[in-house]
């Protein structure tokens, strides 16, 4: 379960519920640089294996999710044709917060404040082990992809540019 020392989060609490082994892995945050790049270099892991989560709003369906690499872009057609949306957009950072309960930088795919439909870049099972945020700045978890998916009732596509 969690790595000692470390506080708890919404997500992590739904990840025990489940009976899913993970680690909490801590992080020093930089206000500045909030991307995937930075926290990679500061876990000392490749980008690769560093997933993000974006929300994004479908003219036909409302809310989603999608989780990518971290170096990748989300290609909004893609998502849009997966998702049986014509067109897609990235929600905007002011309703991150209302709408799933994280902020920027600290959005995890589990435990949001309503559960969304989510999608996952099909990569994300090439890894024995993968990161994404944990429910707050400055924590990731580390745990098997297949968990992970489990875990936010995931499914794989083709979502990066």
């Amino acid at each position: 379960m969690s790595e000692k020392g470390n506080k708890k989060t919404n997500a992590a609490r739904m990840l025990d519920q489940m009976k899913i082994s993970y680690g909490l892995v801590p992080y020093e945050v930089d206000e500045n640089d909030l991307g995937a790049a930075h926290i990679a270099r500061q876990l000392g892991q490749p980008i690769e294996r560093l997933f993000k989560t974006l929300v994004l709003r479908g003219d036909r369906t409302g809310l989603f999710v999608c989780v990518i690499p971290g170096a990748e872009e989300v290609d909004l057609k893609k998502a849009a044709k997966v998702t049986g949306n014509k067109k897609v957009e990235m929600i905007h950072v002011k309703e991150l917060l209302p709408l799933t309960g994280y902020i920027r930088g600290g959005c995890s795919p589990i435990g949001m404040k309503k559960p969304l439909p989510t999608w996952f870049h099909e990569t994300v099972m090439n890894h024995d082990t993968v990161y994404c945020s944990a429910g707050q700045r400055g924590l990731q978890f580390r745990l098997a992809p297949a968990d992970l998916l489990r875990a936010a009732k995931g499914r794989l596509a083709d979502l990066t540019v």
